[in-house]
């Protein structure tokens, strides 16, 4: 099973837990679950809401005013060490504490072992993170996308007294996920939030292709003062695959003082960087200059490495960059029957059927190694498709 976490308005330990919920997790399964954690003087509530309009479940712990004592890394150990609990969600579950702890530690500059758990390793906390990694279990989640994270401003008291938002221990955590700024002084992404994300997220993006089969939603417990949702959507689904990327990055840039005898060398260079397509369009500038369109279609991940090698490569200033959808049609390789043997094609499915074409560089190098027109071994390819289907 897919899943996908939709965090419009941040994460959070409970807020997730009550989108598991939503989406299909027992609340009887998840109590059983709970009472193998002897936990003393905490209660589970768990209610349905109405949250703008959309129907939520609301997860809150009630630990009835009792103190609990701060807890390192060892006390929680053996708290899930001693539970009766599926040893896949001990082992989740502690790896999502170790990730706190170590984020901790960083900002603090001590060992792990230091660290004391405030908050973070209450009885809420340990409740939310055991009860999130058994319902992703029991929904069978296999892969986990999360969203980007919003990250907003302003100040939150804790332990250590009133700390910036975002949260030091967050920022760690986050390293390397794509973040963006929210001009809201709340609380949205909490420690406990960001270390599940980390710890089940396989990838942080887009929402992929999938056939979707349950959403759900997770209320939080704080109001937002833009007064929208305070609320975090879980999507699942099947995967649908597809050939490519359905979502690209295009780099766009004019050019007037560039030699165009470059472009062959240029085109392979961005090509080999993994570009998945480039051209190169004649233009009529300003005050009636000629010129070019220089246009690069690439994958997200791939655009710093192309940008560089653009502005490495021509004399352009200035690079114009978007995102765009995309529909491709499935595609294989395939191999086909020529006087000059297999020769590998590409099978691209179409609502009408299948259509088998040649691919360019196996061609003209055969082409060029038996001294023959390139048409005429584009033809035996084709020939060789229409009697094979």
């Amino acid at each position: 099973m897919l899943a996908y976490l939709d965090c419009f308005s941040g994460v959070s330990g409970n807020m997730l837990l009550g989108a598991l919920i939503d989406a299909g997790y027992p609340e009887a399964l998840l109590r059983e679950t709970l009472a193998g954690l002897t936990l003393d003087g905490a209660a589970l509530l768990v209610e349905q809401s109405a949250i703008n309009g959309f129907a939520a479940t609301r997860v809150v712990v009630d630990t009835h005013g009792h103190h609990h004592a701060h807890r390192h890394l060892a006390d929680i150990s053996r708290i899930l060490g001693k539970a009766h609990l599926p040893e896949l969600v001990r082992d989740r579950a502690l790896a999502v504490f170790t990730r706190l702890a170590e984020a901790e530690a960083a900002v603090h500059g001590t060992d792990i072992q230091s660290i004391h758990f405030h908050e973070v390793g209450a009885v809420d906390a340990i409740i939310d993170i055991v009860g999130v990694v058994a319902g992703c279990l029991h929904l069978g989640i296999d892969r986990l996308i999360c969203s980007p994270l919003p990250m907003t401003r302003g100040w939150v008291r804790c332990a250590h007294g009133e700390i910036p938002l975002p949260g030091p221990a967050v920022c760690r955590l986050l390293d390397g996920v794509p973040v963006y700024g929210l001009d809201l002084e709340l609380e949205l992404v909490t420690p406990t939030g960001a270390a599940l994300v980390r710890e089940l997220a396989a990838d942080f993006g887009p929402l992929p292709p999938m056939r979707l089969a349950h959403t759900g939603y997770g209320a939080g417990t704080l109001v937002r003062s833009d007064e929208r949702p305070n609320l975090l959507r879980i999507m699942l689904g099947e995967p649908i695959e597809v050939a490519e990327a359905q979502q690209v990055e295009v780099i766009e840039t004019h050019l007037d003082d560039w030699n165009p005898e470059f472009w062959p060398h240029v085109s392979e260079q961005l090509m080999e960087a993994g570009a998945l397509d480039v051209c190169l369009i004649p233009i009529q500038m300003k005050k009636g200059r000629p010129g070019f369109l220089l246009r690069v279609i690439t994958e997200a991940a791939i655009r710093p490495k192309l940008t560089s090698l653009i502005f490495r490569e021509t004399s352009t200033i200035g690079l114009r960059l978007r995102r765009e959808d995309r529909i491709t049609l499935p595609r294989t390789t395939v191999t086909v029957s020529t006087p000059w043997g297999q020769l590998p094609a590409k099978a691209i499915t179409t609502a009408e059927g299948t259509v088998i074409t040649p691919e360019y560089e196996v061609c003209r190098r055969l082409a060029r190694e038996h001294h023959l027109p390139l048409r005429e071994v584009y033809a035996a390819v084709y020939r060789s498709s229409s009697s094979s289907g």
